[in-house]
């Protein structure tokens, strides 16, 4: 079966033309609602087949023994199959919303609310036809493990998220943080084997895949990771339990919920706590739940109440809150949590004074979706190595980006350079600052950039004699040529 896998051209060939059936009565930003359900349904329909066969032939043909739940991956219950939808050809959105309820009440431990609530029998949206040419497209090719790697799927599935955050670029934002962002955060969370990893705004999962290809990367084994997440959006929340399940992994849990105001990890004594701590949250959230801050019954309050109006800090004592007595984060915030005065300014000034704060990386400008703001990275420890104690690196990566027409783009090359300064932990002149606790006072604890790394701009202006000079030479050189250019003209009248 080796020759008929399929590639990774192909597959992303395949998804983007599901997404163009839809084109016309779906809006660009539902099509992940529709199209992600029905690539996992495949998914799990053709896994379940492959093992179905499987069994078979190791029980010389006995049915009963192939379709036993232990013999599978997932259960799909009769009349649940991908095929069962296929032969259907009037109420095809009932038959796929009963379909996909049949399976998630038969695997209640994973897929539990796992395919979403789109409202699949709106024939005002989804006709029969439509449905008919999306079930008969996604029919094309089987997905079981024999044709399509986990790992290549996911890939794809990526694909597709980041696809869809170029169709909508005004919201992507909430839900797709840029690759290369993410790699330079898991650069320098650095999770190894065996490590609990939290993201208390994980989106679609990308930050915790990233951490598993970190691993990957460094031939360790990712399967000993324990991935956590929680996501307020449903959409979001579901494709991030199957991007997981795409991806291979199993030991994770993806829970949904409104973080600030109801986190959903606990231990005995409170929080839950993690070794890594990683993420990318709403860019100053307005409605977040500051009225319980005050007496957080979490204890989260550890520097302070945010603004009302801005849930920043909120999200960055959350996740210091969350790391175990080693653990590490890194969080993606816009500049203004770095110098915003006021109940922040207090917040910052406590976060300091218990020396977590490690590295303030700033990036450049327009590399987030439906932004044109420049982001900021801060890394947090528990407990700092004795030399960065009371210090915090300051790294101006703004100009390490390639320009585009409508983005800017964070490449590898760049992305390795910040992490080498991060690495160094030296002063670089223009770039790279190691600011002391001194320093920070001096400054009322603004985290500003510029105030501790200074642009040295280098004067290559010429003497005014040198300039005389060059202006004489120039205009020599200037009544030359237009006495040459009169002889020539000369010759031709």
């Amino acid at each position: 079966m080796a020759e008929n896998k399929l590639t990774l051209s192909q597959l992303e060939q395949y998804l983007s033309k599901a997404a163009w059936i839809l084109k016309g009565p779906v809006d660009a930003s539902d099509f992940k609602v529709y199209i992600f359900p029905l690539l996992f349904f495949k998914r799990i329909s053709d896994v379940y087949d492959e093992e179905y066969r499987i069994a078979l032939d190791e029980s010389d043909g006995d049915k009963d023994y192939a379709s036993l739940p232990e013999m599978h991956r997932f259960e799909v219950p009769e009349d649940c199959h991908w095929l069962n939808v296929r032969e259907q050809t009037t109420n095809v959105g009932l038959a796929i919303e009963k379909a996909l309820r049949g399976i998630e009440q038969a695997n209640q431990e994973f897929l539990y609310g796992i395919f979403g609530d789109a409202q699949w029998s709106n024939k005002n949206k989804l006709s029969d036809a439509l449905l008919i040419n999306l079930i008969e497209h996604f029919s094309q090719y089987d997905l079981g493990n024999e044709n399509v790697e986990p790992d290549m799927l996911g890939q794809a599935y990526e694909y597709l998220i980041k696809h869809f955050a170029d169709l909508t670029n005004k919201k992507a934002g909430e839900f797709y943080t840029p690759r290369s962002v993410v790699h330079l955060l898991g650069l320098i969370l650095d999770p190894h084997e065996g490590e609990t990893i939290y993201d208390p705004a994980c989106g679609t999962g990308g930050m915790l895949l990233e951490c598993v290809n970190d691993l990957k990367q460094n031939n360790e084994d990712y399967r000993t990771l324990k991935l956590y997440g929680q996501e307020k959006n449903l959409t979001s929340s579901s494709i991030a339990r199957m991007n997981m399940f795409l991806h291979g992994i199993e030991d994770f849990e993806i829970l949904r919920g409104d973080t600030l105001r109801n986190p959903a990890f606990f231990e005995a004594d409170g929080l839950q706590t993690f070794d890594c701590v990683i993420a990318n949250p709403p860019f100053s959230l307005k409605e977040w739940g500051a009225d319980n801050w005050a007496n957080d019954p979490f204890g989260r309050n550890i520097a302070g109440v945010p603004p009302k109006g801005n849930g920043d800090m909120a999200w960055v004592q959350h996740m210091v809150k969350s790391m175990n007595s080693t653990g590490r984060m890194t969080v993606v915030l816009p500049h203004g949590a770095l110098f915003r005065k006021g109940a922040e300014g207090k917040i910052r000034k406590a976060l300091l004074e218990q020396d977590m704060l490690e590295a303030v990386i700033g990036l450049g400008p327009n590399v987030f979706y439906g932004t044109q703001l420049a982001a900021c990275v801060m890394v947090f420890k528990q407990n700092k190595e004795a030399e960065k104690k009371g210090k915090v690196i300051f790294i101006d990566a703004s100009d390490q980006i390639r320009l585009g027409r409508a983005q800017n783009f964070l490449e590898p090359k760049h992305v390795q350079q910040i992490h080498d300064w991060y690495k160094a932990y030296i002063d670089v002149e223009n770039y790279v600052k190691v600011a002391t606790f001194d320093d920070l006072t001096e400054n009322d604890f603004n985290l500003n950039i510029p105030l501790y790394v200074e642009k040295i701009i280098e004067d290559n202006l010429p003497s005014v004699e040198e300039a005389m000079a060059n202006l004489k030479q120039a205009w020599q050189a200037s009544l030359e040529a237009e006495e040459k250019f009169k002889n020539i003209l000369k010759d031709f009248l």
